[in-house]
């Protein structure tokens, strides 16, 4: 079965590190395999957003073209679009009201917006995979599961 992988930051920003770096060597590796299978590997907004963060604060411009360079490959990018945002808002809410949030009440909550964008592909719940090195909060909105779980 074909799936639409969607990474979490985590993944986004492990696969992006520099070379030499034996989990992000592999997290390339696993990239890389899980594309030759024919999987879709894409890179949601918020997840470039909370990556590219960091590493502008840190000042590191060479893992900031890391992974512009990443993100840039034909397909990988998702754009956050407005109906992402509107089904985030769905999510967020019911997530409260049944009292599981995935952050506090003040926060941007990226599990919710990642969980969106993934949704709002617009495929079938079986074709779509979150991966994440800390699937709990995903996992109520989305099929989810550690990166090195999903095989070829």
């Amino acid at each position: 079965m074909v799936l639409t992988v969607v990474l979490d930051t985590s993944p986004l920003s492990t696969v992006t590190k520099r070379r030499g770096v034996a989990e992000a060597d592999a997290c390339r590796q696993w990239v890389a395999d899980r594309r030759r299978a024919g999987h879709n590997i894409l890179a949601p907004a918020i997840a470039y957003y909370e990556v590219a963060r960091e590493l502008d604060r840190a000042g590191n411009t060479v893992g900031l073209a890391r992974l512009d360079a990443f993100c840039q490959v034909p397909g990988c990018y998702l754009p956050l679009t407005d109906s992402a945002l509107k089904l985030a808002v769905k999510l967020w809410a019911k997530a409260r009201n049944a009292g599981t949030p995935t952050a506090d009440p003040k926060e941007l909550d990226g599990d919710v917006l990642i969980s969106a964008q993934a949704l709002d592909l617009g495929l079938p719940t079986s074709g779509i995979m979150i991966a994440t090195m800390n699937p709990g909060h995903l996992s109520q909105f989305v099929p989810v599961d550690h990166w090195t779980n999903i095989t070829p």
